[in-house]
């Protein structure tokens, strides 16, 4: 053990050790510098966190614009003449939200509030969606367009009876 000759470190004891040199030790990078501060481990953590979730999110997104229950209530809403005069052209479909309590999809049964809006108006097209099993097709149950002003445009009402489909135009 040999000590230090600065007057400040007169009274704490310095031990000289010789570390392996690189060649030697598994856990040597040469050029790497250890460690990495907590500030940006921090940042990085959390950017590559935002990153993966907004990545999901997005999936997500993506999964149920594919899923045929979407993609039956929009040809429903693209083929109704009053639904399309009371939006006005260019119509645009946005983003679910996925934290409403209102969308829910299992097995056998899909309910969506899907946010519209056209250059005349803005609402919510809502669906209803079933199907017999799990690999089975959807069949739309009930197609609804609620504006923003609270006006309602009934759009598809499967019948219970015998399970005709009901346009309304």
């Amino acid at each position: 053990m040999s000590y230090s000759s600065s007057a400040a470190d007169l009274h704490y004891p310095m031990e000289v050790v010789d570390l392996p040199s690189c060649s030697v030790s598994p856990f040597c990078w040469e050029g790497i510098r250890m460690p990495v501060p907590l500030g940006k481990l921090v940042f990085f953590t959390s950017v590559m966190t935002s990153g993966g979730c907004a990545l999901v999110y997005y999936l997500v997104q993506k999964t149920f614009s594919r899923a045929s229950y979407y993609q039956l209530a929009l040809e429903q809403l693209h083929s109704h003449s009053e639904a399309l005069e009371a939006l006005g052209t260019p119509l645009n479909i946005h983003y679910l939200q996925l934290t409403d309590k209102y969308n829910f999809v299992d097995i056998a049964d899909a309910q969506l509030k899907i946010p519209v809006s056209g250059s005349r108006s803005a609402g919510h097209l809502y669906v209803i969606s079933s199907r017999d099993g799990p690999f089975n097709r959807w069949h739309l149950q009930e197609v609804l367009l609620e504006l923003k002003d609270g006006q309602q445009i009934p759009m598809f009402k499967l019948r219970e009876e015998n399970g005709d489909e009901v346009n309304k135009e």
